[in-house]
């Protein structure tokens, strides 16, 4: 298949391209820069709504990854403005691209997270789940909503609610790694709050399986089955490296650091999503319990 993916120098788009390569997918690479000569590369601009929409024509999908670190940084507005932009914006952007084709994708994946869901504590969470509260909540309803048009235009759209992603190669893991690998692990807050994670090797392949399944349209939460608390993550990590884990953070001093509203929404929220729409379609994990993903990341890294 003719595959067109953007945010291909981030740390799934990049893993992507050469996932869909090995699989004999041709992918097309979504740039900021000029597109060169004869590479299979496709030039956009999202800050000023450009895109060399032509050669989006008679594609077979498309999966749109790209958008503004959140974890890095303080929120301040500029900072959230970012963020807002470059994943709603950016989708418009593509959005308006596709339906002027007279020969558009036949599927566009285009990502979403579960941030969509707000902190909701210990309530199981799936795609039919009404949305949270909050700045990411609020993100994720008008990132989904910009691909509405597509979807009215005929396209099977699949808005993929993403969870924390565990990679050997970046993202969130080496980071909640470093002080358990320096003796300073610990559980954050009250260590109730539920993680919805799913590691990379099973993101791959769920997106390549949302492009082949015509069933799947709509929200799909890209999760593991088994979400665990803060606590049960901390001590599966903690045996996995063989560090202590004794040295608790607590939430104020988590609220010191990082502030208010991002400690809240990302260190402290709490998300219990499953994976309803996958697992009924029939995607299989390779890795559905938290022990063997960690295991995993740490042999691979």
């Amino acid at each position: 298949m003719r595959i067109a993916v953007s945010g291909t120098s981030g740390l799934v788009g990049s893993a992507l391209t050469l996932f869909l390569e090995a699989h004999g997918e041709e992918v097309f690479r979504i740039v900021r820069r000029e597109a060169a000569p004869g590479a299979h590369e496709i030039f956009w601009n999202p800050d000023r709504g450009e895109i060399q929409a032509e050669a989006l024509e008679g594609m077979d999908a498309l999966v749109h990854l790209s958008g503004e670190n959140i974890s890095e940084g303080g929120w301040t507005e500029e900072k959230k403005q970012r963020i807002y932009k470059s994943r709603v914006d950016s989708t418009r952007t593509l959005c308006d691209a596709l339906t002027r084709l007279e020969h558009p994708p036949h599927v566009w994946v285009c990502a979403s997270a579960i941030g969509y869901y707000g902190s909701r504590g210990d309530q199981e969470l799936d795609e039919d789940s009404e949305p949270g509260s909050g700045f990411l909540a609020n993100v994720c309803l008008d990132w989904e909503a910009a691909t509405k048009p597509a979807s009215e235009h005929g396209i099977r759209v699949v808005n993929l609610r993403i969870g924390v992603v565990l990679s050997p190669k970046g993202g969130a893991f080496p980071k909640m790694a470093a002080p358990f690998r320096k003796g300073f692990g610990g559980v954050l807050g009250d260590g109730q709050a539920y993680l919805s994670w799913i590691s990379i090797v099973d993101l791959l392949e769920a997106i390549h399986f949302c492009i082949l399944n015509n069933a799947l349209a709509g929200p799909v939460n890209a999760v593991a089955p088994h979400p665990v608390t803060n606590r049960e993550f901390t001590q599966v990590l903690s045996r996995a490296l063989s560090r202590p884990a004794i040295l608790p953070m607590p939430a104020f001093v988590i609220r010191l650091i990082l502030g208010e509203e991002k400690s809240r929404e990302l260190l402290l929220a709490s998300v219990r999503a499953r994976p309803k729409r996958l697992l009924d379609a029939g995607f299989s994990f390779q890795y559905p319990d938290i022990d063997a993903a960690i295991q995993w990341v740490l042999r691979h890294g």
